[in-house]
C-alpha cells in the first residue's frame, strides 16, 4: 500500500515537472504557420505572436517582407506609431499578437515574411510565414455556336508569371481527345495541322482565347485548357460547345383526293425544330397534323409536319407554318395559302401596268416639246415704218429675235404680217 502511495507520488511529480519544463520552453517563443497559401488579387492577412515571459514588456513589432525590407512597424497600443508600405496595414489582433492584411494580393508577394517582437529586457524574438500566391483556372459558361458562324472559348489565370505553356485540348462525345493549339514563352501559337486555316490561338499566358471559324458539327465537344506552371502542378478548366444548325423551313401542297389538300412543311436542323400549324379564323382541318422526324448521316435533323385541309381553306383563310428552334430568338412563320399568291401576281401586273403608262406618257410628252421647238418661228420685233408717195405700200422695218444683227426690210400691208404667217428669205 506504501509503495502505491510512492509510485502515484512519482508520476504525479513527472507530470509537474514535464509541465514546468515545456511551459518554460514555451515563454518567450514566437509562434507564426510555416507555409500559407493566398490566392492572387484578394486581399490576405498575416498572423504571429509571442510568449512573454514574467516580467518582460513588448516595446514594438516590425515586419519585413520578402526581400527582408520593412514592411510594417508599430508600437502596442499606438496607433498613431504605424508605418510602413501601402499596400498592406495593421489589422486588429488580440494581446501578445501582430496581424497585417495585405490589399490586394499579386505575384511578387510571394516569399517569406518575418515578423520580429522587439522585447524588454531579453531582446529581439522572430517567427517567419512563407506564403505561396495561387490562382485558380476560370473559363466562361458553355457556349452554343451556329454551324458556319464563329465560336470564341475563353480562359483565364492570373498568374502568367508562372506560366510556361497553355495549351488546348478536344473531348468529343464519343472518340478520344486530341490537341488543338499551344502557346508558349517566346514563341509563336501552334495550330495542329487538322485546324489549320480555321483554328487561331490569342498570344497570351493569361487570358487565352480559342476561335474557330467556320464552326461545324463534328467541332461539338469539350474543350480543356491547360495551364503549365513552374513549380506548380498544372492546372485546368473544361468548356464544352453545342452547335447548332438553324432551319429553313419550306410549305408545299398536293391535291390528294377531290377537295382535300395535304400540305407539309419541312426543315432541317440540329437540335430538331418544332413544327405548329397556325390556321386563321375557322379551322376546317381534317385532322391534327403528323410529324415525322428522319435522323441525318451529318448529325441534323429532318422534321415533316403533314397538314390535311379542306381545298377551299387555302383560298379563304391564311395558314401558316410555324418553325420554332432553341437557335431562333422567334419563330419563323412560313404562309401557304394561294390566297396571298393571287394577291402578290395581280400587284405585280398593276404595278407593271403602271409602270409603262408612265414611261410611255414621258416619252410622249418629250417627243412633243421637240416638236415645237421645230415649229416655233423667230419673233419680229416691229422697229419703225415709213410710207413713200410714189408707192401705195408702207416699208417696215423688223428685227427677228435670237438674231441680233439681222434687220428685215418689208414692203407690204401691215395686216400682212400682223394676221398670217410671214415667210422671209434672208440674203
Amino acid at each position: 500500500m506504501k509503495m502505491m502511495v510512492i509510485q502515484a507520488s512519482c508520476r504525479k511529480g513527472l507530470q509537474v515537472c514535464l509541465l514546468l519544463v515545456l511551459v518554460g520552453r514555451l515563454q518567450g517563443r514566437v509562434t507564426a504557420p510555416e507555409r500559407l497559401e493566398a490566392p492572387v488579387e484578394k486581399p490576405f492577412t498575416l498572423t504571429c505572436s509571442v510568449s512573454r515571459e514574467r516580467g518582460e514588456s513588448l516595446r514594438q513589432v516590425r515586419w519585413l517582407d520578402v526581400q527582408n525590407q520593412t514592411l510594417l512597424s508599430y508600437q502596442p497600443g499606438q496607433r498613431d506609431s504605424v508605418s510602413g508600405q501601402q499596400h498592406v496595414e495593421l489589422a486588429s489582433s488580440p494581446k501578445d499578437t501582430s496581424a497585417i492584411t495585405i490589399r490586394r494580393v499579386g505575384f511578387r508577394d510571394e516569399g517569406c515574411y518575418t515578423c520580429i517582437f522587439d522585447m524588454h529586457p531579453s531582446g529581439s524574438k522572430q517567427g517567419q510565414t512563407c506564403l505561396t500566391v495561387t490562382s485558380q483556372v476560370t473559363v466562361d459558361s458553355n457556349k452554343t455556336a451556329v454551324s458556319g458562324k464563329k465560336a470564341s472559348l475563353s480562359c483565364s489565370y492570373g498568374l502568367p508569371e508562372k506560366v510556361q505553356q497553355i495549351s488546348w485540348r478536344y473531348t468529343p462525345a464519343q472518340g478520344e481527345s486530341a490537341d488543338v493549339a499551344s502557346f508558349a514563352k517566346r514563341s509563336d501559337p501552334m495550330i495542329e495541322p487538322q485546324y489549320q486555316g480555321r483554328v487561331w490561338l490569342s498570344a497570351s499566358l493569361s487570358d487565352s482565347q480559342l476561335t474557330i471559324q467556320p464552326v461545324s458539327i463534328q467541332d461539338e465537344g469539350c474543350y480543356t485548357c491547360l495551364y503549365n506552371t513552374d513549380p506548380d502542378k498544372p492546372k485546368s478548366s473544361t468548356v464544352c460547345l453545342s452547335t447548332y444548325v438553324l432551319p429553313k423551313p419550306q410549305v408545299s401542297y398536293k391535291t390528294t383526293s377531290p377537295g382535300v389538300i395535304e400540305a407539309n412543311c419541312t426543315c432541317v436542323s440540329r437540335p430538331p425544330a418544332e413544327i405548329v400549324w397556325n390556321v386563321e379564323r375557322d379551322n376546317r382541318t381534317m385532322g391534327p397534323p403528323v410529324t415525322t422526324q428522319l435522323q441525318r448521316a451529318d448529325g441534323t435533323t429532318l422534321v415533316i409536319s403533314t397538314l390535311t385541309v379542306k381545298s377551299g381553306l387555302l383560298k379563304d383563310v391564311s395558314v401558316k407554318c410555324l418553325v420554332h428552334h432553341k437557335g431562333l430568338e422567334s419563330p419563323i412563320a412560313v404562309s401557304m395559302n394561294t390566297k396571298i399568291g393571287t394577291a402578290l401576281t395581280i400587284l405585280i401586273s398593276v404595278t407593271t401596268v403602271a409602270a409603262l403608262l408612265v414611261m410611255s406618257l414621258c416619252f410622249c410628252l418629250w417627243k412633243c416639246f421637240l416638236h415645237k421647238e421645230e415649229l416655233t418661228p423667230d419673233i419680229l420685233l416691229l422697229l419703225s415704218s415709213s410710207s413713200s408717195s410714189s408707192s401705195s405700200s408702207p416699208w417696215y422695218k423688223l428685227k427677228m429675235v435670237g438674231h441680233t444683227n439681222t434687220i428685215l426690210l418689208v414692203n407690204g400691208d401691215r395686216s400682212t404680217f400682223n394676221s398670217a404667217p410671214l415667210n422671209l428669205t434672208l440674203t
